[in-house]
């Protein structure tokens, strides 16, 4: 096809719509934000850093991210849009630019028992019409292959209306569904101890009852001593068996006992409706104590843990069931589907094909399907929700991502590395929130927030490219290129803590001595078994205190003064100043302003539209009650001290009128984990990641014990942040304690005295002790990809 000549020599003008090059953030104030303008050039990775708490979060999830997805929720229908969560306005002047986000975050995947890796990717559902179409025997539809569909059939008369008449006809339905009958598809059953219970040698009379509140001549005890299905004053051992089952199983029944009209019912439903169908983490301490000792969790034997039925598992493609695939390793299973050669299922075997490859890409490959959802770390989780993007043809979209490097060794880095640059060549944009040095040097363009965290952050201390963010002067810049050196002497061990033939997971009979009274860092890459040997060999019972990533719970009425037990201290000390009741200075008590109910707050729910929440005008957003800001300790009243930063209570509250020791050491704990700037005040659900998880570190200090167990406590912390852990590792060490990290950081790798290297690869290529030695032994040998990785960082 011949093109006409053109005429005009000068390239004509660029098109209007290639004018919206950049995304525009003016005025932005969300959270500790100061008037944050900027603008980030899209179809490129820009990645925003700083110190842990400086905003970064802010300005990315909570000002575009969330700004982008109201517009879009905006879009549909007044009563869609009542189905769907309601999101304010955030708080900036001009958002201009903004297209369709994609959030990745770090939010954990539920950890509902019937979630799995398979049901939370979709892998789950290609799989059971797979088996559906191909299995042999032939049993059913795809849903006969699910563990969440119970099997039903039932009978009875329906009547319809038909030419004019009513007719009664007789209708049968059956519902072959894939779900174990005896543990309902969760793949473990609980039973109770029964020694646990009562003691069989007592009557009941005599107190044979051990059930806290059910001692004591109570209602509860009443209930079966009174209940006249036996003689209270016979040992439970010589009960008939037609006494004992009325004693533990009986339906309810309606009886007087004492003139008073009650339910009786079995000890043993009675139990489990009052006690265990709460979470474990709301109940009291006793009573978590005794569902601790009096349950037991056991792999369901009719299914050997696999959660479904028999029939399920009898149909096999290539002496293969769906149990069997589902507790594969990932990568194993994608190889078995490459070899499936079957025309009529071919569209089905290309998707799933892509989605099992992407797990392998993604270096979650050692995963199986049947892994429990909640089980994966918060980095693992990250990756689970990237699968679904990897193949997807979408252009022009904004991904936004929450520190996808966490939990990744050096190794797996670069694999990550790749993905984002992925995303971003195929034309889009690109945003990542991180602190690792090896993802913000492949960045376009960076945008470096703080100087500080909290009050002393959220503003734009820099933005251009990475090598202008080495010579800017910010703390980002000045910490760019730290290496930290290997040490050259070592803390030699006080003695040694033996695990043998350790085979928890992925392990294969792992025997290491880990040395006691030193740091101890246990690395290896993702998947290697680290936290399997950790957490499932050093028992976590008298003297050892485990740190783990599982999220810390809390509302919004939860800050670092209730969840650290710092607000009990500082309550009583203005009772006792004060001569008043210790209660009246909480504000979830009777100290709360009664028209916000002590939130600070009044949320106006607007239904559809985004709910408003306004300051409380009676409390001006105090939270407490005008009478209770009238009682002052050291001239300040409580809503006063709750609005203090964790440095000025420190000072506060350790000398002069206010001085209470008991506040005074949680206070200087939450500042040796870099927390000053916190206020005490401030709700839980506003704290960045890596701000909670040394809020939990904090809290755990507290505990005596002689063993630290931490689990990548640098997760979510900035460069300079690394520093200040160490210092209080070590100050740990120093003063006579344990300290055992799961870490992929080189910085503590190179700051430890002994590590313990496990590989060499992940999943079942794993599980191996590959070194055990010194960081400068390590170093030295490379023998290991921890040792090649770790030589690289400090340049030996």
């Amino acid at each position: 096809m011949s093109m006409a000549p053109r005429t005009d020599p000068q390239s004509p003008a660029p098109h209007v719509a290639d004018s919206h090059d950049l995304i525009r953030v003016h005025g932005a104030r969300e959270n500790n934000l100061k008037d944050v303008s900027i603008e980030i050039p899209k179809r490129r990775l820009t990645v925003f850093t700083g110190v842990s708490g400086s905003g970064k979060s802010s300005l990315v999830f909570d000002t575009i991210a969330a700004e982008s997805q109201r517009l879009i929720n905006e879009t549909y229908s007044a009563f869609v849009q009542g189905f769907m969560p309601t999101l304010a306005r955030p708080e900036v002047d001009v958002l201009d630019g903004l297209t369709t986000v994609i959030t990745v975050d770090q939010q954990r995947l539920g950890a509902d028992p019937r979630s799995t890796v398979g049901t939370a990717t979709d892998a789950n559902a290609m799989l059971r019409i797979l088996f559906s179409r191909l299995g042999k025997p032939h049993i059913g539809s795809p849903k006969a292959f699910s563990f969440n569909v119970a099997s039903i059939s039932g009978a009875g008369a329906v009547t319809l209306e038909r030419g004019g008449q009513t007719v009664k006809e007789r209708r049968s339905f059956s519902i072959t569904g894939g779900m174990c009958p005896r543990c309902e598809g969760r793949g473990s059953v609980s039973d109770l101890d029964l020694t646990q219970l009562y003691d069989d040698s007592k009557s009941l009379s005599e107190g044979a009852i051990t059930v806290p509140g059910y001692t004591g001549g109570g209602w509860n005890s009443r209930l079966y001593s009174e209940s006249g299905f036996f003689d209270p004053d016979k040992p439970i051992r010589k009960f008939t068996k037609k006494e004992l089952h009325d004693f533990l199983h009986r339906e309810p029944t309606r009886m007087k006992i004492a003139g008073i009209n009650m339910t009786y019912e079995g000890l043993i439903p009675r139990i489990q409706r009052s006690m265990l169908a709460k979470e474990r983490e709301g109940m009291q301490p006793h009573i978590r104590e005794f569902v601790d000792r009096a349950v037991t969790f056991t792999t369901c034997p009719e299914c050997d843990g696999t959660r479904l039925n028999e029939g399920a598992r009898s149909s096999k493609i290539k002496r293969i069931s769906i149990a069997d695939a589902c507790a594969m390793q990932i990568s194993d299973l994608a190889e078995w589907v490459r070899g499936l050669d079957e025309p009529s299922v071919a569209p089905l075997l290309t998707a799933l094909q892509q989605t099992l490859d992407s797990f392998v890409e993604i270096g979650l490959g050692y995963l199986s399907l049947d892994r429990p959802a909640g089980t994966l770390s918060g980095g693992e989780a990250q990756r689970v929700k990237m699968i679904r993007h990897l193949g997807s043809s979408l252009t022009d979209v904004t991904y936004v991502f929450d520190e996808p490097t966490i939990g990744l060794h050096p190794h797996d880095i670069q694999r990550m590395n790749d993905l984002l640059l992925r995303l971003r060549d195929k034309g889009n944009t690109v945003l990542v929130v991180e602190h690792k040095p090896e993802t913000i040097a492949i960045a376009d363009h960076v945008v470096d927030l703080g100087p500080g965290a909290g009050t002393a952050g959220g503003t734009v201390c820099f933005e251009g490219t990475v090598e202008g963010l080495r010579t800017g002067g910010t703390i980002t810049g000045r910490h760019f290129d730290d290496r930290a050196a290997v040490k050259e002497t070592v803390r030699k061990p006080t003695g040694t803590l033996e695990i043998r033939g350790a085979r928890t997971h992925n392990l294969q009979g792992v025997d290491v001595d880990i040395p006691l009274g030193v740091l101890a860092v246990v690395t290896g890459v993702a998947g290697s078994g680290k936290s399997s040997l950790v957490h499932g060999s050093i028992p976590a019972g008298e003297g050892v205190v485990s740190v783990d990533q599982a999220a810390i719970r809390g509302s919004r009425r939860s800050n670092p003064a209730t969840y650290t037990g710092l607000l009990d201290p500082i309550r009583k000390a203005f009772a006792k100043v004060n001569g008043v009741k210790p209660a009246l200075f909480s504000a979830n008590s009777e100290g709360a302003c009664p028209t916000c109910n002590g939130a600070g707050v009044i949320y106006t729910d607007l239904a559809m539209m985004a709910g408003v929440a306004t300051a409380c005008e009676e409390c001006e957003g105090k939270r407490f009650q005008a009478s209770v800001l009238e009682y002052h300790l050291g001239g300040r009243d409580i809503s006063e001290v709750l609005a203090m930063s964790v440095t000025e209570a420190e000072e506060f509250f350790g000398a002069g009128e206010a001085a209470t020791p008991a506040a005074h050491r949680i206070l200087t704990r939450l500042d040796d984990v870099g927390l000053g700037y916190l206020t005490l005040g401030q709700p839980l659900t506003t704290l960045s990641g890596g701000e909670r998880q040394r809020l939990k570190l904090a809290t755990h200090m507290a505990e005596k014990g002689g063993v630290y167990v931490l689990d990548e406590p640098t997760a979510g912390l900035h460069l300079a942040d690394v520093e200040q852990l160490l210092g209080l590792l070590d100050r740990l060490v120093d003063a006579g304690k344990s300290v055992i990290v799961v870490e992929h950081h080189q910085a503590v790798m190179a700051h430890a005295d002994w590590i313990i290297d496990l590989g060499p690869g992940a999943g079942h290529d794993g599980g191996r002790l590959v070194f055990e030695g010194t960081p400068a032994d390590l170093v030295a040998s490379r023998s290991t990809l921890t040792g090649k990785h770790l030589a690289t960082y400090v340049g030996g």
